[in-house]
């Protein structure tokens, strides 16, 4: 690895972790609904205690990071792999669980889910913070940590693609058991992965322990760059909990589930190495905003759809998976702009990445634990569905996200222009808006 390049052996051993762990992630969020719901859990509850495992699963991130910030300083790359390796296990453990549930009754069945839920989703977050900050302590300029980023979201979304293929073909032991292998092999890539060098970590200020965890908030890049972010990843969480209901109520194509998803990341990976590309012309911030807008203009189209539009909605999933590749890369380098300017890299990346993953989590808790329970409340019932059930569906599922995203394009885009511009090499404690 150079200072402003990844070679793509070091890109693949460094990213291809992240393909178990997408893997892992999808299920949670798209297939456990609809999969609870069947076994009789109501939507409201599976709502609610969704809304609860999220919550509790995006309050634990900061700790996890800090915890890894101490990892990363006393015990270097070789504790985090040790402590990564022991997680994958306890990972692949209690998500078995969860997708493999017990008969009985509803009320047994959501307790089942909310601790199931709870423990692979701790499992997760601490693998995916690992990940992300031995990935931020590379260093390196704009460009080095889009790279870094494209390639642990490339092999995410390999892994998000398995996730939607495979269930649908092989049923959910066959799939935990090439879950676990993925692990494996995930892992040795890891292992010889290029290494953030040590750094020391700085004591807790004598101002107290809790503003030395509240940081990342004084830090008004960082705040700035959070709002945005919320919107956007609201506007995705909301279709990303409901598409299933989508496809097999107002489509009437449950058949097509699995094709339809494997279309949408296809597309994103595909799209992924152009948007990496169109930095370097447009920089960080307004590639991403370009990627938002074009994410409204191919999604929009969605709330015209009736049932047997299968080839439309196709399309839509092609066009909508090529921009989702700009919100997959880019944020995260844009965090690792922040953490260089403000004096942090090497120090305190997994702070900011654990609140980072909290806001990603927290609106995907809100999705579920809003949407759900509205969508019950409009008179929407999953496999039953009326006519004004499936004109709620369609309006949370397709013209809501619209407007969000909208939102956040537009504020990222009114802070880009609003800074002077410069160069996209990382400078520490450099001023702007945004970096």
């Amino acid at each position: 690895m150079s200072g402003s390049s990844l070679s793509r052996t070091d890109g693949l051993r460094y990213g291809l972790i992240a393909l178990p762990l997408a893997f892992a992630a999808l299920p949670l969020y798209v297939h456990l609904p609809p999969l609870y719901a069947q076994h009789g859990v109501p939507l409201a509850l599976l709502g609610g205690l969704l809304l609860l495992a999220r919550l509790f699963d995006a309050a634990t991130d900061p700790w996890l990071g800090r915890w890894w910030d101490r990892v990363f300083a006393r015990g270097g790359a070789q504790a985090v792999w040790r402590g990564a390796a022991g997680l994958a296990v306890g990972l692949l453990l209690a998500m078995s669980a969860l997708l493999l549930p017990p008969d009985g009754a509803p009320w047994v069945l959501a307790a089942w889910a909310l601790v199931g839920l709870a423990l692979t989703s701790l499992a997760y977050s601490a693998l995916t913070l690992a990940h992300q900050s031995w990935g931020t302590r590379l260093g390196g300029d704009a460009g080095l940590q889009a790279q870094v980023a494209g390639w642990r979201e490339g092999c995410a979304l390999g892994g998000v693609l398995l996730a939607a293929l495979l269930p649908p073909l092989l049923g959910w032991p066959w799939t935990l058991m090439l879950l676990g292998l993925a692990l494996v092999v995930g892992l040795l890539a890891w292992r010889q992965a290029p290494r953030p060098p040590m750094a020391t970590l700085p004591a807790t200020p004598s101002s107290g322990w809790a503003e030395s965890w509240l940081l990342p908030w004084r830090q008004a890049a960082f705040r700035r760059l959070a709002l945005v972010y919320t919107l956007s990843a609201l506007a995705s969480a909301i279709p990303a909990t409901l598409v299933l209901f989508f496809i097999a109520d107002r489509l009437q194509a449950h058949a097509w589930q699995g094709a339809l998803l494997a279309i949408y990341f296809l597309a994103a990976a595909a799209g992924l190495p152009w948007w990496l590309r169109l930095v370097a012309r447009l920089g960080l911030a307004r590639t991403w905003a370009l990627g938002m807008v074009v994410a409204v203009a191919s999604f929009a189209w969605t709330a015209t759809l009736q049932a047997g539009d299968v080839l439309p909605f196709a399309l839509i999933c092609a066009l909508s998976g090529l921009a989702l590749g700009a919100d997959l890369a880019l944020p995260p380098a844009l965090l690792a702009n922040v953490v260089a300017r403000c004096g942090h890299r090497g120090q305190r990346e997994g702070l900011y990445f654990g609140w980072w993953n909290l806001l990603a989590k927290g609106t995907l808790a809100l999705a579920a634990g809003l949407a759900l329970p509205l969508l019950q409340a409009l008179g929407y019932q999953p496999g039953q569905p009326s006519a004004q059930g499936l004109q709620a569906l369609t309006t949370v599922y397709a013209v809501l996200p619209c407007v969000l995203k909208v939102l956040a394009a537009g504020l990222l885009l009114a802070l880009e222009l609003a800074r002077p511009h410069h160069a996209q090499t990382v400078t520490p404690h450099s001023s702007g808006p945004l970096p």
